[in-house]
């Protein structure tokens, strides 16, 4: 019985924690997409470029879309805003990079293979699935609009 009781005292104060995971992986995404953003935004008729290199259709727009999605990530993520909006553009992003980029190189990070693209689609479904968490904007707004009734 004993036992039991410590198990269960253990699991409340960890329940108390779950907010902090879905923290951590909003600002390790934002940092995650901070390079690939600027480097984009710096010279984005280079990667229009090189998405109609890839067969990409509509490279230039596609080109936009991407740097447009992974500089609003940088933005919307730390804050915790319209996480789980910004969560599908990036996951489809990331699905994209995998397809065309990572896939052929198999799964080793080393080897530009897809690893990080499909870490960070599994951080982005948390995020959709359960929200930015308590310590986000989302949280406040949630509050103001259920206050405002």
């Amino acid at each position: 019985m004993k036992l039991i009781r410590t198990y269960q005292n253990t699991s409340a104060r960890i329940n108390n924690l779950k907010d902090l995971p879905l923290l951590f992986f909003r600002l390790i995404l934002a940092y995650g997409f901070y390079t690939p953003a600027m480097m984009k935004w710096g010279n984005i008729s280079d990667v229009a470029e090189w998405f109609g290199s890839m067969g990409i259709p509509m490279p230039t727009l596609n080109a936009y879309l991407a740097a447009s999605t992974e500089l609003a990530a940088v933005i919307l993520l730390p804050l915790g805003l319209a996480t789980r909006f910004i969560s599908i553009p990036l996951i489809i992003t990331m699905l994209v990079a995998i397809v065309t980029v990572h896939i052929g190189n198999g799964f080793e990070a080393g080897d530009n293979g897809f690893e990080i693209p499909l870490y960070y689609i599994l951080m982005l479904s948390a995020l959709l699935i359960n929200g930015a968490g308590k310590i986000s904007f989302d949280n406040l707004i949630k509050k103001q609009m259920g206050s405002s009734k």
